[in-house]
C-alpha cells in the first residue's frame, strides 16, 4: 500500500525491500548499485559524505536553485549522528567545498566546520527538527526555486498527471501555513509534523524541501519535484485557456508507478547521472556510483 497519513517512520514498499534483497526487479538490474560504498571506518565515511554533500550544492547551482543566501542541504553526520553538516550562510552554492561546510549540533552550536561558520539560523530551525523526528534521514534540501515558490503559491498538492509526479504519489505533503521566516524551532517541529513519513513537502508562500536516506536520491527527488511544479503550472496555464480539464492518471496506476520508482533506491540511481555533471569540476568521475576515478 501507499504511505498512509500517520506520523511514523515509513514501511519500506515491496519493491524495495525485493530491490534491498537482490531480488530480480525489471526496472533496476541486481547489478545497480543500491547506495553508497559502504565503510568501516566513520571518519573515511565522513569524509566522503562531505564531498558528495558539496557536489550537492553544485548541482542546485547548475540547476538555477540559489536564490541570494536562501538555501540549505544539510547531512547527518556519520561520526555524531545528533550533529549535521550545512552550508555556512552566504557562501554561493556553486563554489561550496567539503572544507566550507560547518558541523552544527541540535543545540545550534557550530562546532567544526570552515573560515566562514555562520549558520542560516532558518537551517538549523527547519532541519534539526526533521533529522530529530526522522532517524532515517540522512539528508534534507531545501531551496526558493521559482516553480518550487510558484505551486507552493497555489496551496495544492500535486495532481498525478505524468509518470514522474507519480514518484510523489501519496509520497508528499502539504504544510500551508507561511508564518514568516522560519526562525524558531517551534515552527521546525510544525514542517517535521506535516512532512512525517514522506518524501517531501510543499511549504506554502515558501519552497520546496525533500528529505531521504542518501545525499543523492534528496538531490534527484527536489530537481524532479521543480520540474513536476512546472509541468503542473503549465497544464493549469493550458486547460485555463483550453477550457479542458486536465486528463490525470489512475489511482492503481499511479500507486503501480510509485511502487516501481517511488523508492529510496530508485532516487540513489537517478541522483548519479545529476552528480556527474558536476564532478569535472573537482577531475572527477564516478560510474554507477561504485568510487571516484579521475578524469
Amino acid at each position: 500500500m501507499a504511505p498512509s497519513a500517520t506520523e511514523t517512520i515509513p514501511v519500506v514498499s515491496k519493491k524495495e525491500e525485493e530491490y534491498a534483497s537482490g531480488a530480480p526487479d525489471l526496472a533496476f538490474p541486481t547489478d545497480v548499485p543500491k547506495g553508497p560504498p559502504s565503510f568501516d571506518d566513520k571518519y573515511e565515511e565522513r569524509k566522503y559524505l562531505k564531498h558528495r554533500l558539496a557536489l550537492a550544492f553544485r548541482v542546485f547551482a547548475k540547476f538555477g536553485f540559489a536564490e541570494g543566501v536562501a538555501g540549505h542541504i544539510t547531512l547527518r553526520d556519520s561520526v555524531d549522528p545528533n550533529c549535521f553538516w550545512v552550508n555556512p550562510f552566504g557562501l554561493h552554492f556553486s563554489l561550496v567545498t567539503a572544507d566550507d561546510l560547518i558541523l552544527v549540533n541540535h543545540a545550534g552550536k557550530v562546532i567544526d566546520g570552515g573560515k566562514n561558520r555562520m549558520l542560516n539560523y532558518a537551517a538549523f530551525a527547519i532541519h534539526s527538527e526533521i533529522h530529530s523526528a526522522r532517524p532515517d534521514v540522512a539528508c534534507a534540501a531545501h531551496s526558493h526555486s521559482v516553480y518550487g515558490r510558484a505551486f507552493c503559491a497555489t496551496g495544492r498538492e500535486l495532481q498525478m498527471l505524468t509518470q514522474d509526479a507519480c514518484v510523489f504519489y501519496k509520497d508528499h505533503a502539504l504544510y500551508g501555513t507561511f508564518a514568516g521566516v522560519v526562525l524558531a524551532s517551534e515552527e521546525g517541529k510544525h514542517i517535521a509534523k506535516a512532512l512525517g513519513h514522506r518524501k517531501a513537502v510543499l511549504l506554502g508562500n515558501h519552497g520546496l524541501l525533500t528529505a531521504g536516506k542518501t545525499i543523492e536520491e534528496v538531490v534527484a527527488h527536489f530537481v524532479l519535484l521543480e520540474k513536476c511544479c512546472e509541468v503542473q503550472l503549465a497544464a493549469d496555464a493550458s486547460a485555463a485557456g483550453s477550457g479542458k480539464p486536465l486528463v490525470e492518471i489512475g489511482e492503481k496506476e499511479a500507486q503501480n508507478t510509485w511502487e516501481a520508482l517511488g523508492h529510496s533506491a530508485s532516487g540513489y540511481f537517478m541522483g548519479l547521472p545529476l552528480f556527474q555533471t558536476v564532478e569535472g569540476e573537482f577531475g572527477e568521475r564516478t560510474f554507477l556510483g561504485r568510487g571516484i576515478e579521475p578524469i
